[in-house]
């Protein structure tokens, strides 16, 4: 640390008279002075040309110890040939002391212009480089990230991995922050990539790098959202953002059925629905035999479905509230919209309105024709046919009325019937026989 200390020790800068060239070089009034400035500066530039930065550093550090006003360009040079310098030292010990000393050359550099913004990110960038793998140093790296944002109001979407790995390593190294903390600085990176990405801008491998450092961390559970984040939602039921923090860590790992879950869900379809909300709020309720409510959700997602394909989503779970709620016309109605919009929801439709059928022989029964009350089976029949469930329809004509029973009443087979009831279908007359 014998150098480092050198530059902080020796850097009382000298009260010499300065003049103000126009060219925006402060050469020093003193002549001898001026002459040794020259020579140090044209030295050390030409190190810098010839890339040798071990020997382009002395020159350097003079200008910076004995004319520190000269230019800016020390400053700008000075952390490319420190930078340089502890990529070509060896001696792990020398190449911490050149690395310092690139921090130490921004800190100075602002005493004298206060242009923190200009460079900061570059400084952070830096600190993260050297200080990653440093149990002692790698918080300096994570907190000058956080000078950026609070200095530019924001990070470069670049550099957001950068300062987030720096947070997990000194999470992992001394446990510096709280869980709730860390997931504070996520939110707050990730809003910058949200951003950058309505922009247009693909920073698909900067969430990514960030969804890997928080799944290593270990830091969220099912018991976590639940115990930590849950009260939270609970005392401030209308934070929509603490809301969709719960929701998004729910679905990421799988802790849907919480009833911590249900509450943020419940916040943001009442704050904000989707169809995507709403459908599956729908889809807890019908898991929970709650099929009233569960309809009136599906209809509202209904209204807020964009594609055929999400209307033919909710016309299928409804048919289910239909047909749970006893409603089997309603159940059949929905079922067909569903394969209009999708077809291939066609076969499924027709076997689940079979399935309706075959369940109707008590209420359907009127008591006074056999082949009447026997002929919806024949309807259930078709249905089963249209959906090539041969089961289905083996079940179906087992049930369908005997000859003895066509004959005995005075129909014929091919005869025309109504199936009454609320099937309402003209059948053609069959026998199971």
């Amino acid at each position: 640390m014998k150098f480092k200390m050198m530059i902080i020790g020796c850097l009382s800068f000298l009260a010499v008279g300065l003049t103000q060239a126009q060219d925006g070089w402060n050469w020093p009034a003193d002549t001898e002075l001026e002459a040794k400035g020259r020579e140090y500066n044209a030295a050390y530039t030409d190190y810098k040309r010839s890339e040798e930065n071990l020997k382009a550093k002395s020159g350097l550090h003079w200008l910076l110890t004995n004319i520190p006003e000269l230019n800016e360009s020390i400053y700008i040079n000075g952390v490319e040939i420190y930078a340089g310098a502890a990529k070509e030292a060896t001696d792990p010990k020398e190449q911490r002391v050149y690395q310092d000393s690139v921090l130490l050359i921004y800190d100075l550099r602002n005493e004298i212009y206060d242009n923190e913004s200009k460079w900061i990110a570059n400084k952070a960038y830096y600190a993260y480089q050297f200080y990653r793998g440093d149990k002692e140093k790698v918080g300096e790296a994570a907190d000058l990230f956080e000078r950026v944002m609070e200095v530019n109001g924001t990070l470069g979407y670049q550099l957001v991995p950068a300062y987030f790995d720096a947070v997990y390593r000194n999470f992992a190294y001394n446990q510096a922050y709280t869980t709730e903390e860390v997931l504070a600085k996520y939110e707050k990176i990730n809003a910058i990539l949200e951003e950058e990405e309505s922009a247009g801008t693909d920073v698909s491998s900067q969430k990514g790098t960030l969804e890997q450092l928080l799944v290593a961390m270990e830091i969220i559970d099912c018991d976590f959202i639940s115990n930590v984040l849950g009260p939270k939602l609970e005392a401030d039921a209308g934070n929509m953002k603490m809301a969709q923090q719960i929701f998004q860590y729910s679905v990421q790992y799988k802790c849907l059925n919480t009833p911590t879950f249900n509450l943020a869900l419940e916040v943001i379809d009442t704050n904000d629905p989707t169809f995507t909300t709403s459908q599956v709020r729908g889809m807890r309720y019908m898991q929970n035999s709650e099929y009233a409510k569960a309809g009136e959700l599906f209809e509202k997602a209904l209204t807020l479905a964009t594609t055929d394909e999400q209307r033919a989503e909710i016309h299928w779970d409804m048919a289910k509230v239909h047909a749970n709620l006893g409603r089997k016309g309603q159940a059949r109605t929905s079922a067909l919209k569903a394969a209009e919009l999708n077809s291939e929801r066609t076969k499924d439709a027709h076997g689940f309105i079979g399935g309706l059928i075959m369940s109707s022989s008590n209420e359907c029964r009127g008591g006074q024709s056999r082949v009447k009350d026997y002929s919806i089976f024949i309807a259930a029949y078709d249905a089963y046919a249209r959906a090539g469930d041969a089961a289905g329809m083996a079940n179906a004509k087992a049930r369908f009325p005997s000859k003895e029973e066509l004959f005995t009443e005075g129909f014929q087979v091919g005869e025309s019937m109504n199936t009454g009831c609320w099937v309402g279908q003209t059948v053609t007359l069959a026998t199971r026989d």
